[in-house]
C-alpha cells in the first residue's frame, strides 16, 4: 500500500508542472480574445493552485533531505561523509528558505524580507551543489587511482608489456593524454558516478 501511495505521489508531482505550464500557455494564448475572460480566470486559478501544490510537495523533499543527511553520517569514508552530509543539510536549509518565500508570496507572512531570504536560499543551494561536486571529484580521483593500480598490476604480470602501455594507464604519468584516457576508462566503468557528476555540473 505504501508503494502504491508513493507511486501516486510521484505521478502527481510529475504531472503538476505540466498542468501548471499548460495553464500558463493557454492563458497567454486566450488573453487577447474578449469572450474568453471566464476561461482565462479559471486557467489562472488552476495554475495558481498547481504552483501552491508544488510548493507543498517541497516539504516532502525537505524531509527526504533530512533523512538522507542522517543516513550519510554513517558512511565509513570521511570525505564523502562530510561532503554529502553538508550537501543534504544545505538542501534542508534551502527548502526552508523556499517555503518561507512561498508563505510570503501567498500573503500569510507579509513582513518577511524577501531579498534576504532569497539570498540565503541561493547560498544554501550553491553550497549544497559545491559539496556534491566535491564528493564527485573525490570519488573520481579515488576510482582513477584504483584503475591505475589495477592496470599496473595487470601489466606487471604480463610478459609482454611495452613502454607505451606503461604510460597509457599510469595515473602519475606526464602529459594530458594518459590522464584523459584514464579518466575516460574510469567513468566508462562507473556510469552512476558519471551521471551524478554531469547532473551536478548542469544544475
Amino acid at each position: 500500500m505504501s508503494r502504491a501511495l508513493g507511486a501516486r505521489v510521484t505521478v502527481t508531482k510529475g504531472r503538476a508542472p505540466s498542468i501548471q505550464y499548460t495553464c500558463m500557455l493557454l492563458s497567454y494564448l486566450l488573453e487577447r480574445k474578449a469572450d474568453k475572460e471566464t476561461v482565462i480566470m479559471k486557467l489562472k486559478k488552476l495554475e495558481s493552485s498547481m504552483r501552491s501544490g508544488r510548493k507543498l510537495f517541497r516539504l516532502g523533499n525537505m524531509v527526504h533531505a533530512m533523512v538522507a543527511a542522517r543516513r550519510t553520517t554513517q558512511l565509513p569514508d570521511l570525505v564523502p561523509r562530510l561532503c554529502l552530509t553538508a550537501s543534504h543539510l544545505n538542501r534542508v536549509l534551502y527548502f526552508i528558505c523556499d517555503t518561507v518565500l512561498w508563505v510570503k508570496s501567498v500573503g500569510l507572512i507579509p513582513d518577511v524580507d524577501r531579498q534576504k531570504w532569497q539570498n540565503w536560499a541561493t547560498k544554501c543551494y550553491y553550497y549544497s551543489l559545491l559539496m556534491s561536486l566535491t564528493r564527485d571529484l573525490y570519488e573520481i580521483s579515488w576510482r582513477m587511482e584504483q584503475e591505475a593500480q589495477r592496470e599496473k598490476a595487470r601489466k606487471e604480470n604480463s610478459s609482454h608489456c611495452g613502454e607505451q602501455d606503461q604510460d597509457l594507464f599510469s595515473f602519475h604519468a606526464g602529459g594530458l593524454q594518459p590522464f584523459l584516457l584514464l579518466l575516460y576508462n574510469t567513468l566508462r566503468k562507473h556510469p552512476p558516478l558519471l551521471l551524478d557528476t554531469v547532473k551536478n555540473l548542469f544544475k
